[in-house]
């Protein structure tokens, strides 16, 4: 969407600007404004730039027709793309011809950068990523514009994406940073050049592409080389991995390390916390400030990442007291903790919905959440869980790990995949509530247990495909009556 932060409504590009930026070939007649820029014809809005991007799987040069019926400001394809469909296009399309596309998102998104004198946050870490990032946009949106990536725009092509959508005008800058090999992360940090670095814990994830849990954190460190010249590094002074990230964050030439977490040594240092089953509330020392806040999020991991949150901001050179203010508004992004009532037999029952990805980390989480809800009378406080991937040979061994944590925190448990069947094998008979080879064959195990006051949480990796089973709890019960999307 257009800009309005200094006051009045500004072009996110202009196609001149977006020529020299690409070094592109303008062609036909672009719309003189460009409101946005967009790699989906689903979600593109009139006066967009549509960069038709080659995926694994579809040809975004596909789908310029398309882009141009929806009045498309201007479309970016590349020479080779646009010989295959140009008898399609109308005359007097408006182009702008590339050598490549993909690169000239890029270039966008580097030019985008160039040209702001934002202060830019960026996020990384196994755990916690897209909370954390939602939480810098409130915190740090409390104080001046802010922009950040939507949904997990981390990758290869989200981040450069959400880069090029970056008013000039901005204050802020908030980016999510993601990976699942090595080298995944350094390209995309050079993009960003954060003034901040926030590593949110490192964890036991993706190891099937890694040779070990150290090697997950250098993969994660990767973000420190691009930090901006006098720029910090903001770390979980919790992990065991702090010291390794801590060296390689001195390696890339940073000087300022801000530990966060309990531990005494912590520079943004929890000091109390109140878990409720819905938020959480914190006083915290943050670089040598006091701070109490309100977390309108549950869980001791959201209070955790608050404290590098506050610190960030702090950073950043953002007002720490309306930073602390805006974390009361923080709400779940979707498959992370949204609650939704459901009206079932013997009365209504809630559902969290966690299904957007799992680990052993998140997992545990996530559990504790669950076992910390209140339930009615008869109520159960009901696990539906879903295997966790690309753990490697580990695989096995750390989905019965957390039969203890399951059991402790559930009453029932269900489980879909063969991984998770390791967990169910393990757990007491009187916690077991069911397993099926995958979330299909799950979902009426679990649809037929239900009843009033129960508390279900439904987790697992996109892969195990618990997301539409939640889905089709809460279109079969939600008490509302409406539908979900998706």
């Amino acid at each position: 969407m257009a800009s309005s932060i200094s006051g009045t409504p500004a072009p996110l590009w202009t196609p001149a600007e977006l020529a020299a930026a690409t070094g592109g070939t303008l062609r036909g007649a672009p719309a003189p404004a460009l409101s946005g820029v967009s790699i989906d014809t689903r979600t593109l809005a009139r006066g967009d730039v549509f960069f038709a991007i080659r995926g694994e799987n579809s040809d975004g040069h596909d789908y310029v027709a398309a882009a141009l019926g929806r009045k498309a400001g201007l479309c970016v394809v590349s020479a080779e793309g646009l010989e295959k469909i140009v008898a399609s296009l109308p005359a007097g399309a408006p182009l702008l011809v590339v050598p490549d596309v993909l690169a000239g998102l890029e270039a966008a998104g580097r030019a985008a950068r160039a040209r702001t004198a934002a202060r830019i946050v960026a996020v990384t870490g196994s755990v916690g990523k897209t909370t954390t990032k939602e939480a810098l946009l409130l915190a740090l949106g409390a104080d001046g514009p802010t922009h950040a990536s939507v949904a997990s725009y981390n990758n290869h092509w989200g981040v450069p994406l959400s880069l090029a959508r970056m008013p000039a005008g901005s204050r802020y800058g908030v980016f999510e940073l993601g990976m699942n090999h090595p080298g995944e992360i350094t390209p995309l940090s050079a993009l960003v050049r954060p003034h901040v670095a926030i590593v949110t814990t490192i964890e036991p994830v993706h190891l099937g592409h890694f040779s070990g849990i150290e090697a997950i954190a250098d993969a994660k460190a990767e973000i420190f080389t691009g930090v901006e010249p006098g720029g910090a590094a903001v770390l979980n002074r919790d992990n065991p991995h702090f010291a390794r990230l801590a060296a390689a964050a001195r390696a890339a030439g940073i000087e300022r390390i801000i530990g966060f977490g309990e531990a005494e040594a912590a520079e943004a240092r929890l000091v109390n916390v109140a878990l409720q089953p819905d938020s959480s509330t914190a006083t915290a020392e943050i670089l040598g400030k006091t701070v109490s806040f309100k977390v309108g999020l549950p869980g001791r991991h959201i209070v955790q990442n608050a404290l590098a949150v506050l610190a960030a901001a702090k950073l950043a050179g953002a007002d720490l007291a309306l930073a602390a203010i805006a974390l009361g508004s923080l709400g779940p992004p979707p498959g992370r903790g949204v609650r939704t009532a459901l009206a079932v037999k013997g009365g209504q029952a809630l559902l969290i919905d966690e299904s957007y990805n799992a680990n052993p980390a998140s997992m545990r989480a996530a559990l504790s959440v669950l076992g910390n809800m209140p339930v009615g009378p008869r109520g159960r406080r009901i696990a539906v869980l879903g295997d966790m991937l690309e753990l490697g040979e580990t695989g096995p061994a750390l989905h019965a790990g957390l039969a203890g944590d399951a059991g402790q925190a559930s009453d029932l448990v269900f489980c879909a995949g063969p991984l998770m069947r390791g967990l169910y094998e393990a757990l007491p008979d009187n916690r077991r509530g069911g397993w099926a080879p995958d979330s299909t064959a799950l979902a009426p195990l679990v649809a037929g247990a239900l009843r009033g006051s129960d508390v279900i949480m439904v987790k697992g990796s996109l892969g195990s495909r618990m997301g539409p089973l939640a889905r089709s709890l809460i279109d079969a019960y939600r008490a509302d009556g409406a539908r979900t999307e998706g």
